[in-house]
């Protein structure tokens, strides 16, 4: 520091007590004082109840603030946590269906090839813009509504359902056997064509299925590419059937 600059020194906090403790010491003094009468004890003592009175009626108040403020911060913590979990909820899910977006199903699908051998399952509504074109589109959001639900009470909510497109969906059925895949992709296919739909919807509405049997350490992509491909067979069949890719 150079002997022109000033020195700084740090002001003393204020003493709170002040008062408080110049009252304490009154009254130790009195209390040390023999020759102290009985008027200057009671005086002392007065004074002291009332600070006491006054630094209890404090405690109270600032108990109270503590408590309320205490309530207020979980109020906010369990605001955020909700919160929070909402937008989870949005970032991974399809705002129509409720089932696991595009990128979820990739996230999940890419998990369950890490650990085991998967079937990943492409299905697509069959003439789905024809229904939307005959009937309107709030009744073709209503058919992809209720291909979900079909979907949620065949399999409940332990395996990953996902709406990948317009009217496509995914389910990843992780399975060690290539059969039980083709099997599991013809109970969709079938549940969805004994499916009913509410009115404007008179006709039959099904579904072209796709299969591909994964090996664990398969990547995504290869395992969607072959059911997309297992897929447009089934198209190229008529619709309403299932193909399984060959695990060649």
């Amino acid at each position: 520091m150079h002997a022109s600059e000033p020195t700084l020194h740090a002001l003393p906090e204020p003493d709170l007590f002040a008062a408080e403790s110049a009252a304490l010491a009154r009254a130790r003094a009195t209390h040390d004082d023999a020759d102290a009468g009985a008027e200057a004890t009671r005086r002392v003592l007065g004074e002291l109840m009332a600070h006491y009175e006054r630094l209890m009626r404090e405690t109270r108040r600032l108990i109270r603030r503590s408590d309320r403020a205490e309530r207020d911060m979980n109020q906010l913590n369990r605001q955020l946590h909700e919160l929070a979990g909402q937008l989870e909820y949005r970032a991974t899910h399809d705002p129509l269906t409720g089932a696991l977006n595009r990128g979820a199903v990739i996230e999940h699908a890419s998990r369950c090839l890490e650990q085991g051998d998967v079937a990943l399952i492409v299905l697509d509504i069959d003439h789905f813009k024809q229904v939307n074109d005959d009937f309107g589109h709030p009744a073709g959001d209503a058919v992809i509504q209720a291909v979900v639900d079909c979907l949620n009470a065949l399999f409940g909510r332990e395996v990953a359902i996902g709406r990948v497109g317009g009217e496509e969906f995914s389910v990843v059925w992780p399975t060690a056997s290539a059969f039980d895949a083709a099997v599991v992709g013809q109970r969709i296919c079938d549940a969805i064509a004994r499916q009913p739909f509410a009115a404007p919807i008179d006709r039959p509405i099904t579904a072209s299925v796709g299969v591909s049997w994964n090996r664990c350490g398969d990547s995504f992509e290869l395992a969607y590419g072959r059911a997309d491909e297992a897929l447009y067979d089934a198209k190229r069949a008529g619709r309403n059937c299932v193909r399984l890719a060959s695990t060649e």
